[in-house]
């Protein structure tokens, strides 16, 4: 006889072990109340489970929390869609300033969740080592160079421009933009008016002086 399905399971997510639903009931409660505090208790109780049942899936709290994290950026992500930029459709800086507006609503909705683990460096280190949770594990900049190039090559870029540097530069600009506002503890706003416009316009235009 097949052992009886773990209690918390019994309510029909079927086909989800253990282990998933304790990485999902995590994720959920990241989402909706931050990292900050978030105890192995609070995590069993959520999950109708006891609490020594986490330590018997996981190699401690920190494990579970760095899953956990890894799902609720993937979530977010899930929740946004894809790059807003297609190759040689609309035109770059509109695509650009698409792309910075997109940057910045998944770092102001994931970001939190980091700010929360400042004193739990194993937890930070454990999501590291994990693959990129954005764009199929290559990472929002990647995504953006990746398209940055495709537009190269369709000529619609100087051909010496560093795709890579251009992205960087945007991701920089989100975590510029929400970083410093969340660990002062200030509440994350639009930015001001005119700002991405300002941001794009000058990398579209570079800084060297015209000829």
């Amino acid at each position: 006889m097949s052992p009886r399905k773990a209690a918390a399971l019994r309510d029909g997510a079927d086909g989800l072990s253990l282990r998933d639903h304790l990485v999902a009931t995590a994720a959920r409660l990241i989402a909706e109340r931050g990292t900050a505090g978030l105890t192995v208790r609070d995590i069993a109780r959520e999950a109708r489970v006891a609490d020594g049942v986490l330590y018997n899936h996981f190699e401690g709290k920190e494990e579970l929390l760095a899953l956990a994290l890894h799902a609720h950026v993937r979530s977010v992500e899930r929740d946004l869609g894809p790059l807003p930029a297609v190759p040689g459709e609309n035109t770059v800086a509109d695509n650009l300033h698409a792309c910075l507006t997109y940057g910045l609503a998944l770092h102001t909705a994931f970001l939190p969740a980091f700010a929360g683990l400042i004193s739990q460096p194993e937890v930070l280190a454990r999501f590291h080592a994990l693959p990129n949770p954005l764009g199929s594990g290559r990472g929002l900049k990647t995504l953006l160079a990746d398209y940055l190039r495709a537009e190269q090559t369709l000529g619609r870029l100087s051909p010496v421009a560093d795709p890579e540097a251009a992205a960087a530069i945007i991701v920089g600009a989100c975590h510029e933009l929400v970083l410093p506002r969340l660990l002062q503890g200030a509440l994350l706003t639009e930015p001001p008016p005119g700002h991405t416009e300002t941001l794009i316009t000058t990398l579209m235009n570079g800084l060297a002086p015209s000829t």
